[in-house]
């Protein structure tokens, strides 16, 4: 059995096959998914998972050199950025206006849509690497 903290097969597979500056997506439940970009449904009801949740026990498996997110992420949901911020303390962060993000997650290896329920609640993991 697995010793780790990431217990799922489907997202510990496609960590395990990012290479350098491969995209990772965390969403919330309203993001729209391209057909062509693997989907990994976390979503059971309104905020379970939550997005910060499932973040926290994906980096630790997976090394982030820079992370993408919405620019109206701050304004419209200031306690999830700020969360992120201190989560993701030495990572950088950029960020995008909300249409070019939902384009920018057509290139994603997947998306993992979680039960988050807060606007703006998404964000792109750029694998970094251990050397």
């Amino acid at each position: 059995m697995k010793k780790g903290n990431l217990i799922n097969s489907e997202i510990s597979s496609v960590v395990a096959k990012m290479g350098h500056t491969d995209m990772l997506v965390i969403a919330d439940s309203g993001l729209p998914i391209p057909d062509e970009v693997q989907r990994i449904d976390l979503a059971l009801t309104k905020n379970v998972p939550a997005m910060l949740d499932t973040l926290k026990v994906i980096l630790t498996e997976l090394e982030v050199e820079e992370v993408i997110i919405a620019k109206e992420m701050p304004d419209k949901s200031p306690r999830i950025y700020n969360a992120i911020k201190e989560i993701l303390k030495n990572v950088s962060i950029t960020m995008v206006a909300h249409e070019e993000f939902k384009d920018i997650t057509k290139n994603a290896k997947a998306i993992i849509r979680t039960g988050e329920f807060t606007p703006y609640a998404n964000i792109i993991l750029k694998s970094g690497v251990t050397f």
